[in-house]
């Protein structure tokens, strides 16, 4: 395994952009997505599919990985060794913490193991069998891991995840690992999705309270250094890579005046929250008094590529992950009973 030396960001910026990005998509293009497999799965963030191609699989908010066998969908792994009424998808989310959440996933596709992010219990790993799966790492330098959120594994079997938060879980709303876990890049404002890159020179990771993503260099003469990639026009969730190397994020919802100033000044936000608003209405707020899907593409370099939406939040109403597969997007979101799949042109 190459080791790579702790790397500490230094201070973000906290104002460097004086407008979001103006590009839209105006004809709505999500609306035509199909909608797969409704009330079957409940928040389905990430999307996988197996080294032979089977799936998809998809983690729900009890706790279970489930798999499509192309009939019917099965139970393939747990985070959590808790089964009982207290996992139920109606007690969620106040029993996340017991039952698990299952976030970002990923396959090894040299040995097929399933590598998981659990919200709550950390990088866990199942074979290609499935069942209970195998705590890795809980936390990182002495620091316990508190939101893990999304993963990549690089060729050498190297996994890079995100770790949301070190004060608050997930339900109140960079790092690498193998045997021993090394932060790469701290001071984050709520890292989230993680991808390689297709020559697997650098990896894109996004910073949701700011909406951008930014670039981790590996190799090459900025190795061990880190750099923003591209700014979003929302919240970014996850991250992926498709076969040309191109990376489709998916953004929860466009941000509003209102979220755009409390990103850039914190101390703002903290001041806002000792209001007694309604968490609902705090987050209408931030997303401009209607929820909709955004998904955008980028070339390696950082170029805007394509933006699909749905500004009236008809079909695609929020997006975590898009999966790009046989000329399809598979759509998933932690908000959707049901997994969106748009045929891209």
């Amino acid at each position: 395994m190459a080791e790579f030396p702790d790397f500490v960001a230094h201070k973000v910026e906290m104002h460097p952009y004086s407008e979001l990005p103006a590009d839209k998509d105006t004809r709505n293009l999500l609306q035509n997505s199909d909608i797969k497999f409704l009330n079957q799965v409940q928040g389905p963030e990430s999307i996988v599919f197996d080294p032979l191609g089977r799936g998809p699989y998809t983690g729900v908010v009890d706790g279970r990985i489930v798999f499509w066998n192309g009939q019917s969908w099965t139970d393939f792994a747990y985070t959590s060794s808790i089964r009982s009424e207290l996992c139920k998808p109606q007690a969620q989310p106040k029993n996340e913490h017991i039952c698990g959440r299952p976030l970002g996933l990923r396959f090894d596709k040299e040995t097929g193991d399933m590598y998981i992010c659990d919200a709550y219990l950390g990088l866990m790993k199942v074979g290609p069998e499935g069942g209970l799966a195998t705590s890795l790492v809980t936390e990182a330098e002495g620091v316990p891991l508190t939101f893990t959120n999304d993963l990549d594994i690089d060729d050498e079997g190297n996994v890079y995840f995100t770790d949301s938060s070190i004060t608050y879980q997930r339900r109140h709303f960079i790092q690498l690992s193998t045997k021993e876990t090394t932060v790469l890049v701290r001071n984050l404002q709520f890292p989230n999705g993680v991808s390689m890159s297709k020559d697997k020179s650098f990896f894109i990771f996004c910073e949701g309270s700011f909406g951008r993503l930014r670039r981790y260099w590996l190799k090459g003469e900025k190795a061990g250094t880190s750099e923003v990639f591209a700014i979003q026009p929302g919240f970014p969730d996850n991250v992926r890579t498709n076969d040309k190397g191109e990376f489709w994020v998916a953004v929860h919802s466009r941000r509003s005046g209102y979220s755009y100033v409390c990103g850039l000044y914190p101390g703002f936000r903290k001041f806002l929250s000792k209001f007694p608003i309604t968490a609902n209405y705090q987050y209408l707020l931030t997303v401009g008094g209607r929820r909709h899907g955004v998904l955008v593409k980028y070339s390696p370099d950082g170029k805007l590529l394509q933006i699909l939406e749905d500004s009236e939040g008809k079909v695609v109403k929020a997006a975590s992950e898009a999966e790009e597969r046989d000329g399809k997007l598979w759509i998933g979101s932690v908000m959707m009973p049901f997994i969106a799949v748009y045929q891209l042109e």
